[in-house]
């Protein structure tokens, strides 16, 4: 009883810390079967009352994302649990003995039958393989059909609510004709299950998704976190923002070539977002001694239009960044991004809730921040104050 209510003060804290921000921001990375770390983190989040007003994500992100967004509150948890079910829903070992040795063998044997089989309510190999079609068949430019997932978007996603502008909603991809990167955004049109998985629509494997003529794929070809776009926009306001990352751009010196694909894959999809988030701290502080020399000048000595750049700063709010990164097991490989075991799933999922949690606890970090240039980047793995 006395840990419940500590439970519910400690919710009721944070609650209040973030109604102080105009906008909670859930920020969510491409990793494939690593999402359900994200999963763990919107559950943390949602238990302890900071549930976001606007969610961004690439690829696997913005699935978890247009869930989110998609439901009523009541339900969001719910169809999280049921998308990942559904997809890690094939049994690999009845039972797997303890050790890193023997997770190893299984996650090998996982990320094989996910290659030869596809995933349930996700994907299926095409057949006859693309090597084998005509140029512009409509198997001839994937590995596998995506089908299964459209169907799998619409019967967890109530794409009325997510419309409705409670929530935004905003997801990344590129487009193919052109290379650029493109944001389907509710603040500026209305998303369908085919924005969601044109975000997903990772080549080789998943086929392009046409959408008002023009073709896409996954976002993560180009940026695979869409921090940059929420930092971009005009609206000077106060923000909370957690990022969250599936792959991390600091690791150990690999010594086996399964430790080198890994690795390497890090280093592509972890989209150096620390950069981002202190490039953006730098260019904050700029502008704000930028303008406290313009305060300095006399009123009429100010040349046009540097009035509107004061006036502009002058509004500027305050950011806060939380930052989240999944720090994968030495037995996961290379290919954990495509290994959809249950076992994995669930264990991603409680690593997101458990990082969460912790964070958390240190409410500190929630709060607006009170130094000059309006800006905090907290990162959990770099800072544990434990």
């Amino acid at each position: 009883m006395l840990e419940r209510n500590h439970n519910e003060e400690a919710a009721a804290t944070i609650a209040e810390i973030s109604a102080q921000y105009y906008r909670i921001a859930l920020v969510f990375q491409g990793g494939g079967a690593l999402g359900a770390y994200q999963a763990g983190v919107y559950q943390a989040l949602a238990d302890a009352g900071c549930e976001p007003n606007w969610l961004s994500g690439v690829s696997i992100g913005a699935i978890n994302s247009a869930i989110i967004a998609g439901n009523e509150p009541g339900r969001r948890l719910q169809r999280l649990e049921q998308f990942w079910q559904t997809i890690s829903g094939r049994d690999i070992w009845a039972f797997t003995p303890e050790g890193d040795i023997y997770r190893d063998i299984r996650n090998r044997t996982s990320s094989w039958m996910t290659m030869t089989m596809g995933q349930p309510g996700f994907f299926k190999p095409r057949n006859p393989n693309p090597w084998f079609q005509p140029p512009g068949a409509d198997g001839a430019t994937s590995f596998y059909d995506t089908a299964e997932l459209k169907d799998t978007l619409e019967s967890l996603i109530d794409f009325e609510v997510l419309n409705n502008g409670k929530k935004r909603l905003s997801i990344g991809a590129v487009n193919v004709r052109t290379g650029n990167f493109v944001y389907f955004d509710t603040d500026k049109g209305r998303i369908g299950p085919e924005h969601i998985m044109a975000s997903g629509a990772l080549p080789p494997a998943f086929p392009s998704i046409r959408i008002d003529g023009e073709y896409y794929w996954d976002g993560g070809i180009v940026s695979n976190t869409p921090l940059q776009y929420l930092l971009d926009q005009k609206e000077d306001r106060s923000a909370l923002v957690f990022q969250v990352d599936l792959f991390s751009a600091r690791g150990v010196l690999p010594r086996s070539m399964p430790d080198v694909l890994s690795r390497h894959k890090d280093i592509i999809y972890s989209s150096r977002t620390r950069q981002n988030t202190d490039n953006f701290q730098r260019i904050h502080a700029l502008k704000m001694k930028l303008l406290d020399a313009l305060k300095r000048v006399p009123p009429d000595q100010l040349k046009d239009g540097e009035k509107e750049l004061m006036a502009d700063y002058s509004d500027a709010g305050v950011v806060n960044i939380v930052h989240l990164i999944y720090q994968h097991k030495g037995y996961e490989g290379h290919a954990k991004d495509y290994e959809f075991s249950r076992t994995s799933m669930r264990e991603h999922w409680e690593t997101g809730l458990e990082d969460t949690q912790r964070t958390l606890r240190h409410r500190k970090w929630l709060t607006m921040p009170t130094n000059v240039d309006g800006v905090a980047i907290r990162d959990l793995q770099r800072e544990d104050p434990t």
